[in-house]
């Protein structure tokens, strides 16, 4: 019993459980009072009858007296001597047929003698219920006689505040019962699945992003009622919504893997600050750069080649080899621009400025002349190279909405091309512009001026060597 009232008062912590246990205790409190009412009244009435059964008595002394004709004088004195002591009559009046006072005694009666009719009684409650007046008419009194009686009632005031009281507290004794009764039963059949349904509730909120659920307490319910169902409803919806986040969060991850592919793609294609403008830009990117330096190379006789081998195998070949002036591009943090066939593209200088590039460029071409020796054509003889650049002002964007590309327009990416397809097989050709840059660093040979198509007569030089190192002429 101990354990069960702990239980049950341990439940009053729970806000559902006070309302119900609050609501229940009213409605029986209610109920007990709106029954009480009608007895409380009726028991009331009763008590009110006991008193006028004792002005009865009174009646059938008078009406005794004036049957034996006696004085009327008399008649209240007879009345009077025949009280008991302590009686609840405090005073009468004796009135003729017609209203008129003969006689009275003790606390005069506040009913009019002239005003009750006859064949009916007459009953009052005066002086805060504390009195209780009785007119009785004259036909009880042989035609001759009315008679008011006054009774104190305080008595049964103070008996129905006692009755009250003892109805009240048995009200409480039996509201307080049936309530804890309440709380047992509830406890087992609702507030215990409730409260642990809304534990799951919280524990859902916090394990509903997590690999493995969690096993909840609502499902050892296996109730075929409401609460039942709720129950099972709850389990299932978080398995639809546990597999859709779980659906979504690898959704997710691979979006993020072929966000991070087109990343990866679109930063091999386009400078990064080009693609970071290119994603937050529409239409043509395009940047002018008052000095860059442009290199072409080119794989002498690389067209023959690929009538003598396979396809698959000519351009693994030239795989390797570009893949190669790629690493040696990136060591150098310079920017490959492209390749046409076995031709490749190089620039310094942008996207981002930088004042060394045309030293730079130079030793990109001098590793890629390195570079082409440890690749041999099938008669072991090794691939070699013709290396052109140039330095001036170029255009550099990116146009178009298909297949584009970053690219550079300009007369000096002209001339640059001109310097590799007019120059000398395993040398580096550069133009005069390109030599004011870099003829601190490294020593030339003066070619002279040769006739360059389309742009006539041009200072050319080939590159010997650095300061400081033995130089021997290449070729």
């Amino acid at each position: 019993m101990a354990s069960i009232l702990q239980s049950s008062v341990g439940l009053l912590r729970s806000r559902l459980s006070r309302r119900i246990v609050s609501s229940v205790f009213l409605s029986i409190v209610v109920i007990e009072v709106i029954i009480f009412i009608p007895s409380f009244v009726r028991r009331y009435r009763e008590k009110l009858s006991d008193l006028q059964d004792v002005s009865t008595e009174v009646l059938f002394t008078a009406k005794a007296t004036a049957m034996l004709n006696a004085d009327l004088e008399t008649v209240l004195q007879l009345i009077q001597q025949s009280l008991k002591p302590g009686s609840v009559i405090l005073g009468a009046n004796l009135c003729a047929a017609d209203g008129t006072l003969i006689d009275t005694f003790g606390e005069p009666p506040t009913i009019d003698c002239a005003a009750v009719p006859e064949g009916q009684a007459v009953k009052r409650l005066t002086e805060g219920r504390r009195r209780y007046d009785v007119a009785w008419p004259s036909d009880r009194l042989s035609g001759e006689y009315i008679l008011v009686v006054r009774h104190d009632a305080s008595g049964v005031i103070h008996e129905m505040w006692q009755y009250a009281l003892a109805i009240a507290g048995l009200v409480l004794i039996i509201s307080a019962f049936v309530t804890l009764v309440t709380i047992v039963v509830l406890e087992q059949i609702l507030i215990i699945p409730v409260l642990r349904l809304r534990d799951d509730l919280q524990q859902a909120g916090e394990a509903v992003s997590q690999d493995q659920p969690p096993q909840f307490q609502t499902q050892a319910i296996h109730r075929q009622d409401e609460l039942g169902e709720v129950s099972r409803a709850f389990c299932q919806m978080f398995d639809r919504v546990h597999q859709e986040i779980c659906d979504r969060k690898q959704a997710e991850q691979a979006l993020k893997a072929e966000q991070a592919k087109s990343e990866k793609l679109l930063l091999n294609i386009l400078p990064d600050t080009i693609a970071e403008q290119l994603k937050q830009e529409v239409g043509a990117i395009a940047s002018r750069f008052d000095e860059a330096t442009i290199l072409f190379a080119d794989i002498v006789d690389f067209t023959g080649l690929s009538a003598q081998v396979a396809p698959g195998e000519l351009v693994n070949i030239l795989n390797e080899i570009f893949s190669t002036f790629d690493c040696i591009a990136d060591g150098l943090s310079l920017e490959k621009i492209k390749t046409i066939g076995d031709a490749y593209m190089v620039v310094g200088g942008l996207p981002e400025p930088r004042p060394d590039h045309a030293q730079a460029i130079l030793e990109m071409a001098i590793q890629m002349l390195d570079a082409i020796q440890s690749f041999k054509r099938h008669d072991g003889t090794p691939f070699r190279l013709r290396i052109g650049i140039n330095t001036g002002p170029v255009i550099a964007g990116v146009i178009g909405i298909k297949k584009f590309s970053y690219d550079l327009w300009g007369d000096a990416v002209n001339i640059a091309s001109r310097m590799e397809s007019h120059g000398v097989i395993d040398r580096i050709q550069i133009s005069e512009s390109t030599y004011r840059h870099v003829q601190e660093q490294y020593q030339f040979e003066d070619r002279g001026c040769i006739d360059i198509k389309g742009r006539g007569s041009m200072h050319t030089y080939l590159f010997k060597g650095r300061h400081g190192e033995h130089c021997s002429t290449m070729g």
